[in-house]
């Protein structure tokens, strides 16, 4: 008589979002059970991971009980967090909320949570200070955690905002036009997620920022230029414009022209090239740019 064999669950959170998405997908793939974790079960998103083959769960980080019966039998947990919605504050409180509901499953032998590059060393972002403070209540748990720490988001570049300035020809940031900064995207954070949710062995106790390319403003405009088959100027914007949106934004954009950001983007290439590592023009190549007026 042929033995099963043990798969284990992961529960994911953000599932119909870019970084839970790409991570359910990953574990899936790889044949892991996913209970996917989500606001709206009835989702286009969350329609496409049941055809995957995902178990789609509502839950909401302020209900407790909702969070012990989410997490109730799985192995493990992909955790992430957003401030935007909300405020730094509220993400803390839920996210420490879900930390603990993990620690008192009973089963959860393991715990991924998704940061921000450097958040560990005292940017002074709000958005980046709040997940590192959520860092330091995983560590104190003491589950098995794994911290990965993404760099710029690929992904942030098709949102609407940029979208809008592409239209008309211009790609802009508050930024100088030849910093490089890391980039990586939604897809391969998802694939770094699943690697060490597979391999928690190896990546237990660690915190790693993740990238997987450097590029300036400059050389993004003329990467976007090719992909979308018109002149993508770079048009750098004044940081007060940012700073009357979110001054949270603006301090971000302040520490990454003056500190910037360290990621180890040929050490990750080097030692776990099973990711795949999108660089910025394999990603922008790859997407649909609608760039008809509106």
């Amino acid at each position: 008589m042929t033995q099963a064999i043990y798969q284990p669950t992961v529960t994911v959170t953000g599932a119909t979002g870019a970084q839970g998405g790409a991570t359910a997908r990953a574990l899936l793939f790889h044949g892991l059970r996913v209970r996917a974790l989500t606001r709206n079960p009835s989702s286009a998103a969350a329609e496409q991971l049941r055809r995957l083959g995902a178990e789609v769960t509502y839950a909401d980080f302020d209900d407790r009980v909702g969070l012990d019966a989410a997490l109730a039998g799985a192995d493990a947990l992909f955790a992430m967090s957003t401030p935007f919605g909300t405020d730094t504050d509220a993400e803390v409180r839920q996210a420490v909320a879900l930390l603990d509901a993990a620690a008192a499953s009973g089963t959860v032998r393991h715990i991924v949570f998704t940061s921000a590059a450097n958040a560990d060393r005292g940017t002074g972002i709000p958005h980046f200070d709040s997940k590192h403070r959520i860092e330091l209540h995983l560590r104190s748990l003491g589950i098995p955690w794994t911290v990965i720490a993404p760099g710029v988001f690929m992904d942030n570049y098709t949102g609407e905002w940029t979208m809008s300035g592409l239209r008309e020809g211009r790609f802009a940031l508050p930024l100088p036009a030849d910093l490089p900064l890391p980039f990586i995207s939604a897809a391969d954070i998802g694939a770094f997620a699943a690697l060490a949710l597979r391999h928690p062995e190896e990546f237990a106790g660690r915190r790693i920022d993740l990238a997987s390319d450097r590029v300036t403003c400059s050389e993004i405009a003329e990467t976007l230029s090719t992909a979308c088959g018109r002149p993508i100027e770079f048009v750098p914007v004044p940081l007060a414009e940012i700073e009357a949106y979110s001054a949270d934004l603006a301090a971000m954009f302040r520490y990454f022209a003056g500190t910037g950001l360290d990621v180890d983007v040929e050490g990750l290439r080097r030692d776990h090239p099973e990711v795949g590592w999108r660089s910025f023009a394999d990603w922008a190549a790859a997407q649909h740019w609608d760039l008809e007026a509106r």
